[in-house]
């Protein structure tokens, strides 16, 4: 019933490819991701693109990305490894963690980077110490904005407008380049004004530095742009003609440098993670439902199904009446459902081995996926 989410030539692809493979696996669609990349370059002409590696790190995504001119947004000194192997320069690289070591940044800064991102005063001498002169990006608190996503940031990263502006100030004083204000409007956010909102506060942010002589030059929009689930979300064009109505609303003709950092926007709907159904059983004579347990659960790779945020489409081939199901993972943790209050419904007639497609799964699945928990191997990725 949501196989309308691919083309029938990319679904054959997918169907012939899995049939002799042992589940659970993802694939991932190359072409998929390229258009993508090719869309986000056309809607949002001006801007520099930079790949969040933490959402599909794989060689085969980053290398494709390479060689059409992205840049890279990395999380830690492994990433910035994996990319800089692949032959991206580092001046195509941000370390946008605001959460780093010490050591970590002079790694970081010896290997050429010169870009980061922060949020708090140790963080700022830190950097002033161990990468001066690199231009920062301060990153600025929106919890209010990013709870209206299906996977908010929280408090975790930014700070409130009073702290960012004595930050600014404080990295210029230690002769770092104050370059620009980042925030996130949460991942996976599909209402639109969440970015006027973002927007509107940087303006104002700007206005007061401008005032202190402390000229900012850039805009770091983050990610957030979703991809579609089960439910559908706005083409990426529709996002892009409101977010630069909206950079035009707000700042005229003195529209700073824009950057953005898509992670799960640019992979999510390439992903399809192929599983197996384990189990089904009742727990009572009486019960009205279902549980179905795959081979694919919380653990290894579904991670982001925790309070059930993000609802993926799941597909199987098994056609008829359909019931509903509480959808569960392999195993030996109670945190293992997958799906339990919202109503999912698979046929009636689906049974042990049979498969089961969750489909736009290539953002924060292989990346999500544990260590042999319970004994289980992380997934294995396959790219098309």
């Amino acid at each position: 019933m949501y196989r309308g989410y691919y083309s029938p030539a990319e679904w054959e692809q997918i169907v012939d490819f899995s049939a002799t493979k042992e589940t659970p696996f993802l694939i991932i669609l190359l072409d998929r991701v390229a258009r993508r990349f090719q869309e986000f370059r056309r809607d949002f002409p001006s801007a520099k693109i930079y790949y969040a590696v933490k959402a599909s790190p794989g060689e085969e995504i980053l290398t494709l990305l390479r060689d059409l001119g992205s840049y890279f947004d990395i999380a830690s000194i492994y990433e910035l490894d994996r990319v800089l192997y692949l032959g991206v320069s580092p001046d195509r690289v941000s370390f946008g963690n605001t959460i780093k070591k010490a050591r970590h940044i002079r790694e970081a800064y010896d290997k050429g980077v010169r870009l980061f991102a922060t949020d708090s005063e140790a963080d700022v001498r830190t950097l002033a110490r161990e990468a001066p002169g690199s231009r920062v990006f301060f990153r600025l608190l929106m919890d209010a904005v990013t709870s209206d996503s299906d996977w908010p940031l929280s408090r975790k990263f930014g700070c409130q407008p009073r702290m960012l502006m004595e930050l600014v100030s404080l990295a210029a004083d230690l002769g770092l380049d104050p370059y620009g204000i980042s925030f996130h409007v949460g991942s996976q956010q599909r209402e639109i004004p969440a970015w006027d909102a973002a927007i509107a506060q940087v303006r104002h942010l700007f206005e007061w530095l401008e005032k202190e002589r402390i000229p900012l030059k850039a805009m770091n929009m983050g990610g957030g742009f979703p991809a579609d689930y089960l439910i559908k979300s706005n083409p990426l064009s529709v996002y892009a003609e409101e977010i630069n109505r909206y950079l035009h609303m707000h700042f005229g003709d003195a529209i700073p440098e824009i950057y953005l950092e898509p992670g799960r926007g640019l992979t999510g709907e390439a992903g399809i993670l192929v599983s197996e159904v384990v189990l089904i059983s009742k727990k009572s004579r009486t019960d009205l439902k279902r549980w179905v347990y795959t081979d694919v659960g919380i653990f290894n790779g579904l991670m982001e199904t925790i309070d059930e945020s993000i609802k993926y489409p799941a597909y199987t081939e098994k056609g008829g009446e359909t019931g509903d199901v509480i959808l569960a993972g392999p195993t030996c943790d109670s945190l293992d459902i997958i799906y339990e209050h919202f109503k999912y419904q698979l046929p009636l007639s689906l049974e042990i081995g049979d498969r089961i497609y969750w489909l736009s799964t290539g953002a924060y699945t292989a990346s999500y996926s544990s260590i042999e928990f319970n004994g289980f191997p992380p997934l294995k990725t396959y790219y098309l």
